[in-house]
This record gives C-alpha cells, structure tokens and sequence, in this order.
C-alpha cells in the first residue's frame, strides 16, 4: 500500500514540474540568460580556438622555415667545399647546437654514414622534399622530430630536420591552460547570464506588480523610474503616459455621463409634462398636436446631441480619414461668410474677411466646413449689436491657420483650457440654446487633420484659432480604425 500512494504521489507531481518547466522556458529572462550564455560561450571557443591554432601554426612556421633555410645553407657549402666542407660545416652546427635541437644525417650512395648527430637513416623516410614526423630515440632519450631529405650530387643524400619534443610540450601547455580558461569564461558566462536575468526580472517586477494594480481598479498607480534613461525607463514613461490618458478617458467618460444625465434631463422632463398636461387638459385636436409637436422638438434635440457624440467619437477614432482630399478652403470660407453674413445683418454685425485666393489642404471638406462653421456661429452668437467677427486664415510652414475672433463676453481664462469639454457651456452661455458639444466637435475635427483648436482672450471677446496640417500628416491609422474606416 505504501509503495503504491508513493508512485501515486510521483505521478501527481510530474505534471507540476512539467508545468513548472515549460514556464520557466517561457520566461523571457531565462531565453536570454541562455542566449546570452551561449553567444559568450561561443564567443570565447571562438576566441580560443584561433589564438590556440594561430600559436601552433606560427610555431610549425618557424620549424619549416628553419629546415628550409639550413637546407639551402648546407648545399651551399657543399656546392663550395665539396664533402670535406659540408662536413666540417655540419660538425660545427652540430657542436654549437646548445639545446640540440637541430638534426643532421649525411649518408653515401650506399647508405653509410659520414656525419650528423644521427647513427643510422630512419625508417619510412624515402623520398626527397617530403616533410616527415617520426618518434627518434637520440642519448637514451625519446622524441618526435620534424625532417626532410634532399639529395646532393654525387648520390650523397642529407637529412635535415628539428626535434619538436619542446613544440609539443608547449603546445599541451596552450591547450590545457586554453580549456582551464574556456571553463573559467564558461563559469563567468553562467554566472553574468543569471545575473542579467535578476536584474532583468527584478526591472519587470514593478512594471508587473504596477499593471496587476491597475487591472484591480487602482488607476493612480504610476510605474517607477530608476532615474537612468535606460529602456526600462523609457518603458515606464510610456506606460505612465498611457495609464494618464486612460485616467484621462475615464475622468471624461464620468463627466460625459454625468452631463448626459444632466443636461438631458430638462427636454426630456419638459416634453413629458407636456405630453402629460396635453393628455390632461387638451380640448381640441389642435392644442393637443401643438403640445405633441413642441414636444417632438425637445425630443429632436436629444437626438441631436446624441448624434454630435457619436460624430464627435467616430472623428475621435479617426474612422472619417476616407473622405480626405485635396481642398481649397479658400471657396469654402467664401461660401461660409456669405451664408452668415445675412444672419449677422439682423443683429448688426459686420463680418471682416482676410484670406488669401487659395489656401491648398489635404482634408474632409464637409468637416472643415462644419468646423469653421460652429466657431462662426459661436463668434455671431455671443456678439453684441455693432460688434466686428473678423475671419483670417494664413497658409505657412505646413499649416493652415484660421483665426474667428468676436468681441463678446468670452470665456474667462480659468476656463479656457476646459472649453473644449463635451457638455461644457461658460456661465455667459447658459442662457442661450446650446448643448455644449460645438467646440468639443472642432476640437476633435482639428486633431483627426493633425491639428489643434486653441483659445484665447481678445480682450474683449474670443479668439478661436484652428491650425491645421496642410498635407497628410495626421497618425497612421491601426487595422481597427481602418476597418471603421471603409464601413463608414
């Protein structure tokens, strides 16, 4: 029984650890440590490899050339001195060869020996200009040796070569302390990979820790900085720019329904309590279908706003860049002031005009126009009789600027930077018709034509100015607005 809960309780655990290694291989900090390993390993074999291998090959260099040269000396001297020189010149070689690293062997035709350090021809070695490494026993003492014959006149032959016992020494001494130093950059490989991998886990922690917060509900976590300017930094300052625009969004999706409640709630309250004073009190059909039509009316403005909020949100999304062309906003700017300037005659306004003949855009010509066109309203709007709307716009380092200043009450400047709310009206316009939505509709429309609405006192009165880009250089779109894009 207890031998079996034992294989029961193994076999539980192997998914565990299987699970367990499949995630530690799935964490990024471990790839890299192991990336990171394996290119500092290969790096050092690398490394080793060719100073191992340039070391013995100039070693094996200097032996061959050192054979050659002592090669050519000695047929030298042959050629000069006949074989009593050659001779003389080997026993002197051989007597100044302190380290006795140098071999010699003279032979006959026959084979029989005339001088060298050498007492007989060594097996094997039968051809001339052919390199040879054979073991030689030389005083008692085994080596390994490098050689080569050359044949002189005469049949003589002469056997030239270095022992190299010493070459392979210090060729086993390279190679054993090489791979002492490939283990020691292994270790050292190891030890900076899990180190990268702790600070690269310990870098992420926060970021983790931060987002775990925020997908909690707690938007007022911020993701800290080291203060290095690193990647991780870089990395924290957009997730806090991102985490602010979400705060942002929502603080604004709160105000936006907040506002819908309140300011929705008037013309609905209204067209119900005539409706109901309609049903009640009516006596004939015409007092009943005036009460139905005002109501239709408030119900019409409902309609309305909520149809600015979703024009507002589809611009804000950028799903209406498929309606962009090339526009001249001059005409449209023409056509604009005219169809205003009856409306403004009533009141005694005078509309200044200030434009160029041609002012070139790369834009959607109805939301350009339905932007000018609620900017110039407002401007009528809040305009005392007798006052001046001036209408400038400029073209100029690629962009198009329109000025619509008034000399109304204005908005006073705490509320500036707030006027481009949805549903925010300035106390001086709380009394006239309006939801709230015209300047947020140009704010949105000067963003999507990669531009801003800016507003400013004109001391009396507002000025309300739209910059715009020239050409196309609104944000590319993502796949999602792309797709809004070609539904709309």
């Amino acid at each position: 029984m207890s031998s079996g809960a034992s294989d029961t309780e193994e076999l539980r655990g192997l998914p565990q650890r299987h699970v367990r290694h499949n995630r530690l291989l799935r964490s990024a900090g471990v790839r890299f440590a192991i990336f990171y390993a394996l290119v500092f390993g290969i790096s050092a074999i690398v490394l080793a490899g060719s100073l191992y291998y340039s070391t013995i090959g100039l070693l094996g260099r200097q032996t061959h050339e050192a054979i050659r040269v002592d090669a050519r000396s000695l047929a030298a001297h042959f050629e000069a001195g006949g074989l009593t020189g050659l001779v003389l010149t080997l026993d002197s070689r051989i007597s100044e060869d302190i380290n006795d690293h140098a071999i010699y062997l003279l032979v006959d035709p026959l084979g029989n020996r005339i001088a060298g350090n050498m007492s007989r021809w060594p097996q094997g070695i039968n051809t001339a200009h052919v390199w040879y490494q054979v073991p030689l026993e030389r005083g008692g003492r085994k080596s390994t040796a490098l050689m080569r014959y050359y044949e002189l006149p005469g049949g003589f032959q002469l056997l030239v070569g270095r022992d190299v016992s010493t070459r392979a020494q210090l060729r086993r001494i390279l190679r054993d302390g090489l791979l002492w130093a490939l283990a020691a950059m292994a270790f050292l490989g190891v030890l900076g990979a899990i180190v990268i991998r702790g600070l690269f886990k310990r870098s992420l922690a926060d970021i983790s820790g931060i987002t775990r917060a925020i997908a909690r509900g707690d938007l007022t976590r911020r993701v800290r900085r080291s203060g290095n300017g690193d990647e991780f930094d870089e990395l924290a300052e957009t997730i806090n720019d991102m985490l602010d625009r979400i705060a942002k969004l929502m603080d604004g999706v709160r105000e936006v329904s907040n506002s819908i409640a309140h300011d929705l709630r008037t013309p609905i309250t209204r067209a119900r309590a005539r409706l109901e004073d309609a049903a009640a009190h009516a006596r004939t059909t015409e007092e009943l279908q005036s009460a139905v039509e005002r109501a239709t009316l408030d119900l019409d403005g409902i309609v309305n706003v909520f149809q600015a909020l979703l024009r507002i949100a589809e611009i804000e999304a950028g799903a209406r860049r498929s309606a962009f062309r090339d526009v001249d906003l001059a005409p449209v700017l023409d056509d604009l002031a005219e169809f205003f300037d009856a409306l403004a005659e009533e009141r005694g306004i005078l509309i200044v005009r200030d434009w160029p003949k041609s002012i070139p855009i790369f834009g959607d010509r109805d939301m350009l126009q339905q932007a000018v066109s609620n900017l110039l309203d407002n401007a009528i709007k809040f305009s005392r009789e007798t006052d001046r709307v001036v209408i400038a716009a400029h073209a100029g380092g690629g962009h198009v600027e329109i000025q619509i200043a008034d000399h109304g009450p204005g908005i006073p400047e705490a509320d500036l930077s707030r006027a481009t709310e949805r549903f925010y009206r300035a106390e001086a316009a709380r009394s006239t018709p309006g939801s709230g939505l015209g300047l947020a509709l140009v704010s949105a429309i000067a963003q999507l034509h990669g531009g801003s609405l800016l507003l400013e006192n004109n001391e009396p009165g507002l000025r309300a100015r739209l910059i715009l880009s020239q050409r196309d250089n609104a944000p590319p779109q993502s796949p999602r607005q792309e797709a809004a894009s070609s539904m709309a």
